[in-house]
């Protein structure tokens, strides 16, 4: 399994850990289907009112899908498959609150489990960036996601300076990405305490408002996704070039952390 569940079922909660720190939790086919199990089940679930959304390890949240999966695509030039797609608690329809606690590299397509949560509370030493452009890829469904969460300006800016560029948990705090800031060791019991408190309302009310806070969003956000797929089919390199790019990168070489 590469996606742990531990339950606290007194207090409600559940923490869901993205556990492939070897791949600096990247997620594979494998962890995408686990990830829509898992908040599928937990639609059903009346044990758990709350969950906490977490990385193994402290040098990466999530970065993105795992360069070794392979995502076979259909022949029609109308359609894509990204496996990504389903690996947030509302793209599974679920509407129980979601804090995700980040503790480390939060890249690429930790977007989309990042763009579903309620919110997010943050090690001081995470740090957010987006590599898309650097490796010649449209950053489509990431970008809309943030949009959703950061000013315009700022996804704009992380989304186009690709790996040249890192945004600070003190950054992303100043312009309302992350909602609370805790030290790498009080990251987990900070983002337990809003989760007990969550757990601890009437669950239909909690239900009920995430929802509403979604409605107010949800029609742009659907539109803008919509366009996805032809933008990355226009602007990505060829598959066969991008590994040149991958190929030469450094790691943590280049950029710069603000």
């Amino acid at each position: 399994m590469t996606v742990r569940v531990e339950r606290e079922k007194e207090a409600g909660v559940a923490v869901v850990t993205l556990d492939r720190e070897h791949r600096h939790n990247a997620v594979d086919l494998d962890t995408a289907a686990e990830l829509s199990a898992v908040w599928r089940e937990f639609r059903s679930d009346e044990e758990v009112r709350a969950v906490v959304l977490t990385g193994a390890g402290t040098a990466a949240f999530c970065t993105g899908i795992d360069r070794s999966a392979r995502v076979p695509q259909p022949a029609s030039p109308y359609s894509v498959d990204d496996p990504l797609l389903t690996i947030g608690p509302k793209s599974c329809d679920l509407w129980k609150p979601v804090i995700a606690a980040v503790n480390g590299m939060a890249c690429g397509g930790a977007f989309y489990l990042l763009g579903e949560a309620e919110f997010i509370v943050s090690s001081t030493e995470a740090t957010y960036f987006d590599p898309h452009t650097s490796y010649g890829m449209v950053s489509a469904y990431e970008a809309v996601y943030m949009a959703q969460r950061m000013p315009f300006g700022e996804v704009a800016r992380m989304s186009l300076m690709g790996t040249a560029e890192r945004l600070s948990a003190r950054r992303a705090h100043e312009i309302g990405l992350v909602s609370e800031l805790a030290e790498p060791g009080e990251l987990l019991e900070a983002a337990l305490r809003s989760a007990r408190t969550l757990a601890g309302f009437p669950t239909e009310a909690v239900q009920g408002t995430v929802r509403a806070l979604w409605s107010a969003k949800r029609a742009a956000l659907a539109q803008a996704l919509d366009q996805a797929p032809a933008l990355i089919a226009l602007g990505n390199l060829p598959p066969e070039r991008q590994p040149e790019l991958f190929g030469s990168r450094r790691a943590g070489a280049g950029f710069r952390l603000r």
